[in-house]
């Protein structure tokens, strides 16, 4: 005979009758773990012993009538019913009560481990290292693929941008979580690989950050060398890690902000000297410049030509008189040439001569005769005409 065939839906819903019908009233006690507040006011949690685990939630209505706060570690007791929500296939306690039946066994567990590390002297202040104020390298010991380490990572790249950062990844939850921490915390010591180590995870669970509480990280990280911040979950989140490390962040980005502090102080000192060097340098280079502005090139040669102009002006003014002198000596001296030659021309025997005139010498005396009485019958003269000359005799 062949099994009664059932959609998804149809078969969900027999089982959430099946169970909501036969657990409608039921009385549970466990631990809590993972407590969550929805936005709407809801409490989701988990209820745990040491072989299973429920989901469960007590709604808002039911959730203002209880006298205490539930925190992880809480060990309680839930009045309520079981419920299936179809669309996940998932069934869950809905507490319509809860009381707190006394301290759970993990926080019992942590606090005799507390006293007992405490009796060994691990957790004393005098062994505690000072963090490095300008660290070279840090190494970082968390899950590689976990939101601590990007957020660390972040911060770094914006306030220690030159730090050399060495990432071990680990596992942060888990039964072998606690070996793969304490056996990386030695690794860094062993080879030296930094000069401060950040330890730990984001938020979770209490049972998530038992690894940080683990007897072997406790002692690993009190024995280490290299200064070690623990930052572990979420402000309120605690591990017996926090009392042995040399200093605690309330979480990985309070931890790479405390690494990074005196970078960030120390830059923001170099920008605040630079600005008021800036401004130094600034106010002395304009003081400077109107010193020098009077020996400046355009400066120069407007006073240059301040004083050179009216010097020019005379000078040109002197150039045109002498040039006016000049030509007025030079045209009273052509006038005077010019009758000095008109009258020399006009005293040129051979200009005299060309109007018909010539000269008559008289050969006896050698004379020019200028007068008849300078001759004497029967005297030979020669008379000197324009073009050539003639003799005659007196009588």
């Amino acid at each position: 005979m062949s099994p009664k065939k059932f959609t998804v839906t149809e078969l969900t819903d027999l089982i959430k009758r099946q169970l909501e019908n036969t657990f409608s009233g039921v009385l549970v006690e466990g631990e809590i773990s993972n407590c969550k507040m929805s936005s709407l006011g809801h409490l989701y949690w988990t209820l745990k012993d040491t072989g299973a685990v429920i989901s469960g939630v007590i709604f808002k209505g039911s959730l203002r009538y209880l006298d205490f706060q539930p925190k992880d570690g809480m060990f309680v007791r839930v009045t309520g019913r079981i419920s299936v929500y179809a669309p996940r296939g998932a069934y869950q306690l809905v507490a319509e009560a809860m009381e707190a039946a006394g301290t759970g066994d993990i926080l019992a567990m942590l606090e005799r481990r507390k006293k007992m590390f405490a009796l060994e002297g691990l957790f004393d202040e005098a062994h505690k290292k000072p963090i490095p104020r300008f660290p070279e390298k840090l190494a970082i010991i968390t899950s590689h693929t976990g939101a601590a380490l990007r957020d660390i990572l972040n911060i770094l790249k914006r306030r220690a941008a030159g730090l050399d950062v060495v990432i071990l990844p680990t596992p942060v939850q888990g039964e072998d979580a606690a070996e793969f921490i304490a056996a990386r915390i030695r690794q860094v010591n062993q080879w030296k690989l930094a000069d401060v180590i950040i330890c730990g995870r984001g938020g979770g669970s209490l049972e998530d950050l038992l690894p940080f509480s683990d007897d072997c990280v406790v002692r690993a990280v009190a024995a280490s060398a290299i200064p070690v911040i623990s930052a572990v979950g979420h402000e309120t989140d605690m591990s017996l890690q926090d009392f042995a490390a040399d200093l605690r962040a309330p979480t990985p980005s309070a931890a790479a902000e405390l690494v990074s502090e005196n970078y960030a102080d120390t830059l923001n000192a170099v920008r605040s000297f630079s600005a008021q060097m800036h401004r130094t340098i600034s106010g002395r280079l304009e003081r400077a410049a109107l010193l020098i502005k009077p020996f400046k090139t355009d400066y120069l040669e407007r006073a240059f030509r301040s004083i050179l102009q009216p010097r020019l002006i005379r000078l040109d003014d002197a150039k045109e008189n002498l040039l006016y002198g000049l030509k007025e000596k030079i045209t009273d001296m052509r006038s005077r040439y010019n009758i000095a030659k008109a009258t020399l021309e006009s005293c040129d025997p051979a200009k005299i001569m060309q109007r018909g005139f010539s000269v008559v010498v008289n050969t006896r005396t050698g004379k020019v005769l200028r007068k008849p009485r300078d001759t004497k019958k029967g005297d030979v003269l020669a008379i000197r005409l324009l073009e050539g000359s003639v003799t005659a005799k007196t009588q």
